[in-house]
C-alpha cells in the first residue's frame, strides 16, 4: 500500500492525496510530517534530502515532489483519463502541470508568504508584496482566457492530474486577501471541478 507523508496544509500534499482518491488506490496518510522539526530530522532527509514535504513510500522505493508524485499515481492506478497515454496528450497535460509549479508558484510566493503564513521575512516588504499580487493576477488572467477556450476543465471536457493542480492553485487564490480581477471562466471552472468528491476533501475553506 501507499503511504503519503506530509502535513494537509501543504498544498503539495494535497495534490498528492487527492491525485490518490481520484485514482482509487489505497494509501496510509502520515501527517505528523512538516514541522521544521521534524523535516530536517536524519529519518526524514534519508526520504528526502530536500527536507520537503510529501514523500510518496511505495513498494520498490521512494519518491518526492509532487507533480511527479501525481504523474506516478495516476500511471500506476492506469487511469488513462487522469494522465493520457498518447505522447501529445499527456504533454498537453503535464505542461499545466509544470506551469503551475514553475510560474504560478514563483508568482504567488510574497503574497502568500505575507498575507496568509504572517511570514516576518515578506511581511515588511509592502513593495514585494504588492509585486506579487500583480504577478499572481497577471497569471490567473492568462488561465483565464485558456479556459475561456477550453470548457470544463484546462485540457477540455476531461478531468486530469492537471485540473488538481490548477485548481489547488485557484482555491489558494481565491482564499488569500487581495484584489483580484473579475474572471468568470475561472469561478465557472472552480464549481464544476467542486462537484467530484475528492475535491470536496481537499479544497477545504479554511485551508488555503
Amino acid at each position: 500500500m501507499l503511504k503519503i507523508l506530509g502535513r494537509t496544509t501543504s498544498i503539495n500534499v494535497r495534490k498528492v492525496l487527492w491525485a490518490a482518491q481520484e485514482a482509487q488506490l489505497p494509501f496510509i496518510h502520515e501527517p505528523q510530517w512538516g514541522d521544521e522539526l521534524s523535516l530536517k530530522s536524519a529519518d526524514y532527509l534519508k526520504l528526502n534530502p530536500n527536507g520537503l514535504v510529501p514523500v510518496l513510500i511505495h513498494e520498490n522505493g521512494i519518491l518526492w515532489e509532487s507533480n511527479t508524485i501525481c504523474r506516478y499515481i495516476a500511471t500506476k492506478a492506469q487511469r488513462f483519463d487522469l494522465l493520457p497515454e498518447s505522447p501529445e496528450e499527456k504533454a498537453d497535460v503535464e505542461k499545466w502541470m509544470d506551469w503551475q509549479a514553475t510560474e504560478l508558484n514563483s508568482a504567488w510566493r510574497a503574497a502568500f508568504m505575507a498575507l496568509v503564513r504572517k511570514n516576518d521575512s515578506f511581511i515588511q516588504y509592502p513593495e514585494l508584496i504588492a509585486k506579487s499580487t500583480d504577478e499572481w493576477n497577471s497569471k490567473m488572467l492568462l488561465l483565464e482566457a485558456e479556459l475561456e477556450k477550453n470548457g470544463n476543465f484546462i485540457n477540455g471536457k476531461q478531468f486530469t492530474v492537471a485540473d488538481i493542480t490548477l485548481a489547488l492553485s485557484i482555491h489558494r487564490w481565491l482564499l488569500t486577501p487581495i484584489i483580484r480581477p473579475n474572471t468568470p471562466a475561472i469561478s465557472q471552472y472552480y464549481q464544476q471541478v467542486l462537484t467530484r468528491p475528492a475535491a470536496k476533501l481537499y479544497l477545504d475553506p479554511n485551508i488555503p
